[in-house]
C-alpha cells in the first residue's frame, strides 16, 4: 500500500499540474468574460483529448516494456526500447496531429460546435495541435521513468507544463492581447518545455535511451504495437465518451457546453490520482509479474482498489465545499453554474468507479490481456454512456447529462472491478500450481 500510495500521488501532482495546463488556461479565457470562448475551449479539449489519450496509449506500452525489462535485469533491452517506442509514438502522434490540423472544421461540427464558437475553436486547434508529438515523447519519457522507478522526476517532468502554464498563459492571453491564441501559444510552450526535461532525465541520468537502429525498430515495433494499440483503443475509450457527452449538452446551448467545459478541467485535476493510479501500479505489476512475484500482484491490485475509493472520498468532499469559490472564480452563472454544481454535488461520486475501471485496466494491460481493457472501457463509453446522458438528459436537463456519466461509470466500473479480480487470482492460481505440474 506504500507503495502504492507513493507512487501514485506524485504521480497524480504530475498528471494534475500538466491538466493543470488547461484548467490554468480556462480560467484566463473566462476572465475575458466571453462565453463563447469557453465553449470554444470545451470543445477543442474534446477534440485534442483523443489525441492525448493516443499518447497515454502509446506510454502504457513502453511502461509495460521497459518495467518488464527492468525486472528480468535486461537494462540494454530496456533502452533499446525506449528508443523505439519513443519513435513510434512521436511518428503516430505527428500522422494523427496533420489530419486534425485538416479537418479540424468538420470535427468540430460533429462535436456540436457552429458559428464563431467553431471559428474560436478551430483557430485554437491550428495553433496548439501541432505540439502533440514532442508531448508524446515527454509522456513516454515519464513512462520510462516510472518503469524505472523513479516517481519524483517523472513527476516532475510533468509539473513543469502546469508551473510554466501558470506564469505564461496571464501574460499571452491577458497581457498581451492575444486571447484565445495567446492560450494556445502558451499550451504549445509549456508542453514542449516539459518533454524535453523529461526526456533529459531518462537520458542523462538514468542512460535509458539507447541509439536509434533500424533493427531494434523493427524488432520492437510488433511487441509495443501488440500493447499499444489496444492500449490506445482503450485510451480512446474516454474522449469518445467526453464527445459524446459534449454532443448531448450541445443541445442545451453554448451556456451548458461552458459549464462541462470547467466540469471536465475540474474533475481531471482533483480526480488526478486517479489517473495516475493505473500508471502507478503499472509498473509495480510488470516488474513484480516479471520476477513471477504473484502474490504482490494480487496484493496491488486490491490495495489499489482501496486506495482508489478512499482518495476519491476525500476529493469529493474537497470539491464539493469548493463548489461557489468556482463558479465565482470561471463567472459562470445560469446553466453554466447548474452544470458545475450537479457535477461537484452529485455526479464526481461516479470517479471512484472510474478509478476501478483504471485499476483493472493496469492488470489487463501488464498480464497479457490489453484487449480486456478495451472491452471494459468501451462498455462504458461507448456502449453505456450515450443512452444513459440522453435519459437522464430528458429528465434532468443539462445537468442529467453528468448523473447519466456518472451510471454508466457505476455499472461499467463494477463490472472491470469483478472481472480483474477475477483474471488476477486465476494469474495466481496458475502460478502456484505451475511447479506442482511441471514435477
Amino acid at each position: 500500500m506504500r507503495h502504492i500510495a507513493v507512487m501514485t500521488m506524485t504521480g497524480s501532482l504530475g498528471i494534475s499540474f500538466m491538466f493543470l495546463v488547461d484548467m490554468a488556461t480556462l480560467f484566463w479565457v473566462s476572465y475575458l468574460g466571453v462565453e463563447q470562448y469557453v465553449a470554444a475551449m470545451g470543445y477543442a479539449f474534446a477534440i485534442q483529448f483523443f489525441t492525448i489519450s493516443a499518447g497515454i496509449g502509446f506510454m502504457i506500452s513502453a511502461t509495460a516494456m521497459v518495467s518488464k525489462s527492468i525486472g528480468q535485469g535486461d537494462f540494454e533491452q530496456a533502452r533499446r526500447q525506449t528508443t523505439s517506442a519513443s519513435i513510434l509514438a512521436f511518428g503516430s502522434q505527428l500522422v494523427v496531429a496533420v489530419l486534425v490540423v485538416l479537418f479540424r472544421r468538420e470535427i468540430l461540427a460533429m462535436a456540436g460546435a457552429e458559428g464563431e464558437t467553431l471559428e474560436v475553436a478551430a483557430r485554437f486547434l491550428v495553433i496548439s495541435v501541432p505540439s502533440l508529438p514532442f508531448m508524446a515523447l515527454g509522456m513516454i519519457a515519464s513512462g520510462v521513468l516510472r518503469a524505472e522507478g523513479d516517481a519524483m522526476r517523472a513527476m516532475f517532468g510533468t509539473l513543469s507544463a502546469g508551473l510554466i502554464a501558470v506564469v505564461v498563459d496571464p501574460v499571452l492571453i491577458i497581457g498581451m492581447d492575444m486571447g484565445v491564441d495567446g492560450a494556445a501559444l502558451g499550451m504549445v510552450i509549456s508542453r514542449t518545455a516539459s518533454s524535453l526535461l523529461a526526456m533529459w532525465f531518462v537520458i542523462r541520468v538514468h542512460d535509458l535511451a539507447g541509439p536509434v537502429e533500424l533493427a531494434a525498430l523493427r524488432k520492437f515495433a510488433k511487441p509495443f504495437l501488440l500493447i499499444a494499440l489496444p492500449a490506445v483503443a482503450t485510451q480512446m475509450a474516454s474522449p469518445f465518451g467526453n464527445a459524446v457527452m459534449t454532443r448531448v449538452m450541445a443541445e442545451h446551448g453554448d451556456a451548458a457546453v461552458a459549464g462541462l467545459a470547467v466540469v471536465v478541467r475540474v474533475g481531471v485535476l482533483t480526480f488526478g490520482g486517479i489517473f495516475a493510479l493505473s500508471g502507478a501500479i503499472g509498473g509495480i505489476i510488470g516488474q513484480n509479474f516479471g520476477a513471477g512475484f504473484m502474490d504482490r500482484v494480487k496484493a496491488a491490485y486490491r490495495d489499489a482498489l482501496l486506495f482508489c475509493f478512499a482518495y476519491t472520498m476525500v476529493s469529493w468532499a474537497i470539491l464539493a465545499l469548493a463548489t461557489e469559490l468556482m463558479v465565482s472564480a470561471f463567472h459562470l452563472g445560469g446553466d453554466a453554474a447548474a452544470v458545475l454544481r450537479a457535477f461537484t454535488h452529485v455526479a464526481a461520486f461516479g470517479y471512484s468507479f472510474t478509478g476501478f475501471i483504471f485499476v483493472a485496466n493496469a492488470a489487463f494491460n501488464n498480464l497479457g490481456r490489453p484487449s480486456y481493457s478495451t472491452l471494459s472501457n468501451w462498455l462504458r463509453d461507448g456502449v453505456l454512456m450515450y443512452p444513459a446522458c440522453v435519459v437522464f438528459g430528458t429528465f434532468y436537463a443539462a445537468q442529467g447529462v453528468l448523473y447519466g456519466q456518472m451510471a454508466a461509470s457505476i455499472v461499467a466500473g463494477l463490472f472491470a472491478m469483478v472481472w480483474g479480480w477475477r483474471y488476477v487470482s486465476h494469474m495466481e492460481f496458475s502460478a502456484r500450481t505451475q511447479p506442482a505440474t511441471s514435477s
